[in-house]
């Protein structure tokens, strides 16, 4: 038969009330109870029982909020999101929406009236919107935001926060130390702040070396494998080539890659091509990409415990206190798309 509560709460020595405040992660349960409790959960294999939870009423569900064409992205986010959802005792919903829609709000809103949704996981360009930060805040919706940053960019709710800015700094300071300096950059769409602040890094750390910013070099695009192919040939038909391209992500490096076998244009000989993420991708060409290493299911899995750690703090009428390490900084990662700049005629 399987355990109940009532055995757990046994074998522990104590109420099956303290038995459920310790699975619920209430702050009000010493150490040494919890200790007790988890030991006794773990030797009788208890899972707790999450209909009756939602029969009682109780939030369940976090729901994880995205419109991101990269599948890896995705997936490493749901996976991060779903290992602490299992931890805590919480399911997890997968909401993918257009960012675009005029009726994102509402529709956000009508998800987090659902009775079973605790909180929501928002990644960008959701996360990057202050009307809709503002009409969550407004209905007392938890939730938690996902955003480039050097820091948290307000105290308004918990937030994680990516480095970007200094990986793109590092990413083309390299570069520029491998002898480049027509360095091309194709970014990706414009409304997730992501772009705007690698494109910065790129742009300080040609600054740092005295290298005059071209905005020639840089092409927007999207953040796909065709947009890298198709900005690549384009750079291609110009007379003076770059001799290297930072992508801003990895399907744009691949892309990127592709179009240069097909020109028949040697990489890394007659040019460098770097990513950004460290996705399959990277990995999965030929040669394997350099790129900046972005642990995204780190980031989900701690913008999960501190979704959690709010909801909990709100039922117990307090206000989680801010501060902690919660910012990731993605750090280089050399493979063999890089290598000194040719020498030029």
């Amino acid at each position: 038969m399987k355990a109940t509560i009532k055995d757990v709460a046994k074998l522990a020595g104590v109420s099956f009330k303290t038995v459920s405040r310790v699975i619920n992660r209430e702050p009000s349960v010493g150490e040494e109870l919890q200790s007790r409790v988890w030991a006794a959960v773990e030797e009788l294999g208890y899972q707790p029982n999450l209909s009756a939870r939602q029969l009682r009423g109780g939030a369940s569900f976090l729901a994880f909020i995205y419109d991101n064409p990269n599948s890896h992205y995705v997936i490493d986010m749901q996976h991060g999101i779903l290992d602490e959802c299992r931890k805590q005792g919480y399911e997890l919903l997968i909401h993918p929406m257009d960012a675009t829609s005029d009726s994102v709000t509402d529709e956000l809103l009508k998800l987090a009236a659902n009775s079973h949704i605790a909180g929501l996981v928002l990644t960008p360009p959701f996360s990057e919107s202050p009307e809709l930060v503002t009409a969550l805040l407004q209905k007392k919706v938890q939730f938690v935001r996902i955003l480039s940053g050097s820091s948290e960019p307000d105290d308004l709710t918990p937030c994680i926060f990516v480095d970007d800015f200094q990986a793109a700094y590092d990413i083309t300071n390299y570069l520029i130390n491998l002898g480049h300096h027509q360095i091309a950059f194709l970014g990706g769409q414009l409304e997730h702040r992501s772009s705007v602040e690698r494109l910065n890094g790129y742009k300080a750390a040609l600054e740092h070396h005295g290298i005059r910013f071209d905005d020639k070099l840089v092409l927007g695009g999207d953040y796909n494998f065709d947009s890298g192919t198709d900005r690549t040939n384009q750079l291609f038909r110009r007379r003076k080539r770059p001799t290297a391209i930072f992508a801003c992500n990895d399907e744009i490096a691949a892309g990127a890659l592709f179009a240069a076998r097909v020109k028949q244009v040697a990489v890394p000989q007659e040019l460098s091509i770097v990513g950004f993420e460290d996705s399959p991708f990277s990995r999965q060409t030929w040669p394997k990409l350099t790129t900046a290493h972005q642990p995204n299911t780190a980031i989900a899995e701690k913008a999960a415990t501190l979704l959690i750690q709010s909801v909990r703090a709100e039922k117990q009428g307090q206000t989680l206190e801010g501060g902690g390490d919660n910012g990731f900084r993605p750090t280089l990662v050399t493979r063999d798309s890089t290598g000194p700049a040719p020498a030029r005629s």
